[in-house]
């Protein structure tokens, strides 16, 4: 127990989650908390953040959250003050936070495009520069982006979407060149077919969920909860060597 609490314990850390109330988001805010961070859930809706803020409570956690439109950088910079103004500066930031639209891209319009990219790539930028010279001042921090499958390869109708996703592989290595040798490490996770409210309408389509779960090695479609221990390891100080790197947990689905 306690090689594992000096290497993946959180105790004392603190860890912002953006799109932390639901999917691989709220996973993962389920297993930063079990390791003892204290967890700030950021998201657009109250109730949900609410309602996972007290289920990680009475699981022996430590949740708090903060409501405001990713997509609007105003409101966005605000949000970020305010989790640095009532719980300290986060070690730990998570940007899970993120929003599928899929027009064909003949029919893409420039709002789709200008939303997706605000949520899915500006976002994790802001944060990025509002907490990374703070955690490279301290001397230590993780950032763990979510990247995706479409990162490398196209899927039907990847449009903006895998657009937005490349590029989080991208910010991933600029943010580690910039932040690493100050003891901060940045890292992005690529999850495999997992059923979450973003994905679900891609699992209404008869047949693909199988389609899906055929392609990969381990037989099976994802869960949110298959994202959690990867998701902590890069949060905590096991990581500390790993820099810039995008992590698949995919069910071997990218190497198949």
């Amino acid at each position: 127990m306690d090689y594992l609490e000096q290497h993946f314990g959180l105790a004392g850390r603190t860890a912002l989650v953006t799109g932390g109330s639901s999917g691989i988001g709220r996973a993962i805010a389920g297993a930063l908390a079990g390791a003892g961070a204290h967890v700030v859930l950021l998201a657009r809706r109250e109730e949900p953040l609410k309602e996972t803020a007290d289920h990680l409570d009475s699981l022996g956690g430590r949740a708090s959250w903060v409501a405001a439109d990713l997509a609007d950088r105003t409101a966005l910079r605000a949000a970020a003050d305010r989790v640095a103004e009532a719980y300290g500066e986060p070690d730990i930031l998570v940007t899970s936070a993120g929003v599928n639209l899929r027009p064909p891209l003949g029919e893409l319009s420039e709002r789709d495009w200008d939303f997706t990219m605000a949520v899915n790539v500006d976002a994790p930028f802001l944060l990025g520069q509002r907490f990374g010279p703070k955690m490279a001042e301290r001397g230590w921090g993780r950032i763990v982006h979510l990247a995706s499958q479409q990162s490398i390869r196209a899927f039907g109708d990847s449009g903006a979407y895998g657009v937005s996703k490349a590029a989080i592989c991208g910010l991933t290595r600029s943010q580690a060149e910039a932040w690493a040798p100050y003891g901060v490490c940045v890292n992005a996770l690529a999850p495999g077919f997992i059923r979450t409210p973003l994905s679900e309408p891609a699992f209404s389509v008869p047949g693909r969920a199988w389609e899906m779960a055929a392609r990969t090695m381990a037989g099976r479609n994802g869960e949110p909860e298959d994202c959690a221990g990867a998701a902590l390891f890069l949060a905590s100080d096991a990581a500390r060597y790993v820099q810039g790197q995008t992590l698949f947990v995919d069910g071997g689905f990218s190497v198949h």
